[in-house]
């Protein structure tokens, strides 16, 4: 085997995961990778520092993802030299992300709303110049404008709305956790549109921020609260997405503040995480999800990284009868097990349960009860029984003996922590 199948063979599944982030059909992103490794092989002589074959590797796939786009969008018959300009291309195999929904929208769009939108919004042409170059009069631009954006307005798939938080201070969490009951509802669950982060309750939407404490059982005591921001926009290898922050305030005056960034995608069909920003000794350490195995054992979720889907109904691949849980056998199991009348803090909501089975943690359980708009109203946090006993020395059946147990595939699993968002205060 000579050096550059070496190399081919170290990155060959970087590469890949990240043409198969941004192409959504399958055979094409094999024929992209396909020409990838050829050009690379085509190209390798002209490589003079091994060490930076990584690197090289991945610019040659995005020049090759770019060209497939070009391609793509020469079909809307919209002029595409300006299109590093637009920055919306981020189609990805499991979805579009928002952004690019303005792409997908245009396609479907005429001739006429096409071209005078792009010149509009794209090129920023002012009313006055479109009429010069289309050689019509200033009165015809203004009307063309005015129907394009009503046709566009009635084919984009998102509403403008005003979400929680957007423009508000974050509110203060309770010290204690408010008593709660959660009741069987006999009522068929509902689908949902859940787009929040797994594990941090953001939705990666730029404007957002929310804060959240977790919450000890069985004393109830807030054992820290988060308070999570959107700050802006990233992209991480060309994939756009929001950056966030979060910072972690321990309870205890013993503990110090943690700050955590992250970069975060939110597509039609998935929620998923991109990077990750952690100081190694003074040093920012950016992980991203090309990082393999530092990447995704802790932030990757699904099949190639997809993220935890948005678009949750029924599955069947979890059975829940009070407290016995049952599942198949997937690597990913998220599912609805059930409708649920939560009260808490005084309040009544309708629910359903979304329960997830170590699908980021082995020997982890959660539940997580969301609202009709897709907001955690109450999340559960389950270990097994001897989830972690090396570290702790007793089985959490000992640790906490007055906590609730389930059973999920025969094991026995112990309730440890609740996690509420100022959502509901």
């Amino acid at each position: 085997m000579d050096d550059f199948e070496i190399l081919l063979t170290a990155e060959r599944n970087a590469v890949d995961r990240l043409i198969k982030f941004q192409i959504p059909i399958r055979e094409d992103a094999e024929d992209v990778l396909q020409e990838v490794c050829l050009t690379a092989f085509r190209k390798f002589s002209q490589l003079q520092n091994r060490d930076s074959f990584k690197p090289w590797l991945i610019s040659i796939a995005r020049n090759k993802c770019n060209d497939y786009f070009r391609k793509k969008a020469a079909q809307l018959e919209i002029p595409i030299g300006e299109l590093e300009e637009t920055e919306v291309i981020s189609d990805s195999k499991y979805g579009i992300a928002e952004v690019s929904v303005v792409r997908e929208t245009l396609s479907l769009l005429g001739d006429k709303d096409k071209q005078i939108l792009y010149l509009y919004y794209w090129k920023e042409l002012p009313q006055a110049e479109i009429a010069r170059q289309l050689n019509i009069p200033v009165g015809t631009v203004k009307s063309r404008l005015y129907t394009a954006k009503q046709n566009f307005k009635e084919k984009y798939p998102y509403h403008t709305t005003d979400r929680k938080g957007k423009g508000e201070k974050m509110k203060c969490l309770p010290e204690i956790m408010p008593e709660y009951q959660i009741r069987k509802s006999e009522k068929e669950p509902f689908s949902v549109k859940w787009e929040e982060l797994m594990g941090w309750f953001l939705v990666p939407k730029p404007g957002e921020k929310l804060s959240w404490g977790m919450y000890d059982s069985p004393s109830g005591r807030c054992d820290c609260v988060y308070q999570m921001e959107v700050t802006g926009r990233a992209k991480v290898h060309g994939i756009e997405g929001v950056e966030l922050t979060a910072k972690e305030i321990p309870c205890s005056d013993k503990e110090h503040t943690v700050d955590r960034v992250f970069v975060a995608q939110l597509t039609d069909t998935h929620c998923r995480y991109l990077a990750t920003i952690r100081n190694d000794g003074g040093v920012r350490n950016y992980i991203t999800f090309l990082d393999g195995d530092e990447f995704l054992p802790n932030w990757g979720f699904g099949e190639n990284n997809c993220g935890n889907e948005t678009n949750l109904s029924v599955k069947g691949d979890i059975q829940r009868s009070g407290s016995v849980i049952t599942s198949k056998r997937k690597d990913f199991l998220l599912d609805i097990v059930g409708r649920y009348t939560v009260i808490i803090g005084g309040k009544s909501y309708d629910t359903v349960c979304v329960m997830d089975i170590e699908t980021y943690n082995a020997g982890v359980v959660s539940e997580q009860y969301l609202d009709r708009h897709g907001r955690t109203i109450l999340w559960r946090r389950f270990n097994r029984n001897d989830w972690a006993i090396d570290h702790y020395g007793k089985l959490w059946s000992e640790q906490l003996p007055e906590n609730e147990r389930i059973t999920v595939n025969g094991g026995t699993y112990v309730h440890w922590y609740d996690c509420v968002t100022d959502y509901i205060f």
